[in-house]
């Protein structure tokens, strides 16, 4: 099945390094990042799972939690744990979903469906498809999707930046400029009117084009 942003997010039950999980109970409430790795030992994602592990305490000041996912068994996933936290110096406390029957890939469209029911004999380029991140919301609908080639480590300071603006924009009528930071000015939604959006901004915004109104951050 083709996946695309707004729509929901394919429930599975899988087993993880924390247990078995279903996706969806897992996200609950919040919101979540599932992020996946076509190999164990591999050397980016050795680098990748190290500084998201780094950053998980910024994902849950926003109420969201972490999961990773690799092609091979969870029985592998804690070994090469031992490795990132050696060789990155962060301990991964969150799940890593093993995935050794490609079932899990395949749902997120990640691996075509002839690929097989087994990661025996796969290797790293046979899955170099499974190298996308997840952005899921509490109402379990996708809200993004990036995918990577094997050979370009992940920018997950850049996902946090749009789960920021995602946030926001959920809670607002505003979307986000270019490289918009965390702070910095938003735009209004064409969809608010100027009688809307003075209730909403008393304090005003400056027109650039009718269609193109910045103002202040929203609190």
């Amino acid at each position: 099945m083709s996946l695309r942003i707004n729509e929901t997010a394919p429930n599975f039950t899988a087993e993880t390094t924390q247990g078995t999980i279903n996706f969806h109970e897992f996200i609950g409430d919040g919101w979540a990042i599932l992020f996946s790795h076509p190999k164990d030992f591999t050397p980016v994602c050795t680098t990748e799972l190290g500084y998201m592990a780094g950053l998980q305490p910024e994902f849950a000041k926003r109420n969201c939690k972490i999961i990773g996912l690799s092609v091979d068994p969870v029985s592998n996933h804690s070994k090469w744990a031992a490795d990132i936290e050696e060789t990155q110096g962060h301990k991964v406390n969150y799940p890593m979903i093993g995935d050794s029957d490609l079932k899990v890939a395949k749902l997120y469209d990640m691996l075509p469906a002839e690929s097989g029911s087994t990661s025996e004999g796969r290797t790293a380029a046979d899955n170099a498809t499974v190298r996308t991140v997840f952005v899921v919301g509490p109402d379990k609908k996708i809200k993004l999707m990036l995918s990577y080639p094997m050979s370009t480590g992940r920018n997950f300071d850049e996902v946090l930046r749009v789960l920021d603006s995602i946030q926001l924009t959920a809670k607002h009528k505003v979307a986000t400029p270019v490289n918009w930071k965390r702070g910095d000015d938003v735009i209004i939604s064409p969809a608010m009117s100027n009688e809307e959006a003075q209730q909403k901004f008393p304090g005003g915004w400056k027109t650039i084009k009718p269609y193109l109104r910045v103002v202040a951050q929203p609190k």
